[in-house]
């Protein structure tokens, strides 16, 4: 499946300039219309600002402000001007914990060092054809981290999108121990 992407704007934060510029090389090969760069998350968070970005590819180690640091203030700070967007971090750290810890501060894709042109294509087409929804929570804003729904779950109602139907209770379990059905 070929995708057009000549009119993607693209925002590349990353400090290691051969990665850099290995990357500009990908999304220009990809046909990518407008690609911006800088060489860190306080850069990067000022051209977000001032520029129009569709897709942010960011690194995650880079100083004085990293990929961590950035996604945060693009997710939670009051003067970012799109916090639904898809954010893509891009690293050499491919440890479960580093994944879980991206996805838990609100990076919408991870994709690890090195990758190959056809894996960035398919990243940058997956939120662009497969958008998630976006969790507020008291402690979270970002992309829905679930991206399995399960049909025959049977446990408590995690989504506020679930509706209630009918109760079911076990003799042997407690008020509190009720389980709903979800309406089918």
């Amino acid at each position: 499946m070929s995708f057009k992407f000549e009119k993607l704007n693209v925002l590349v934060v990353e400090d290691t300039v051969p990665m850099q510029k290995l990357i500009v090389s990908v999304l220009e090969t990809l046909g990518v219309g407008s690609i911006i760069k800088a060489k860190d998350g306080e850069e990067g968070y000022k051209k977000f600002k001032d520029e129009q970005v569709d897709i942010i590819l960011c690194d995650w180690l880079m100083r004085p402000v990293d990929g961590i640091e950035l996604v945060k203030k693009i997710r939670n700070d009051s003067s970012s001007p799109n916090r639904f967007i898809p954010i893509i971090m891009v690293t050499g750290y491919n440890a479960l914990q580093r994944v879980k810890e991206a996805r838990d501060i609100g990076a919408t894709e991870f994709l690890i060092k090195p990758f190959t042109a056809n894996d960035l294509a398919k990243r940058i087409a997956y939120v662009i054809n497969r958008p998630r929804d976006y969790i507020e929570s008291p402690d979270y804003f970002g992309p829905d981290r679930r991206r399995v729904v399960h049909p025959n779950y049977q446990g408590p109602f995690r989504r506020t999108t679930d509706k209630m139907t009918s109760r079911k209770r076990k003799s042997s379990k407690s008020a509190s121990d009720e389980q709903w059905q979800v309406e089918t």
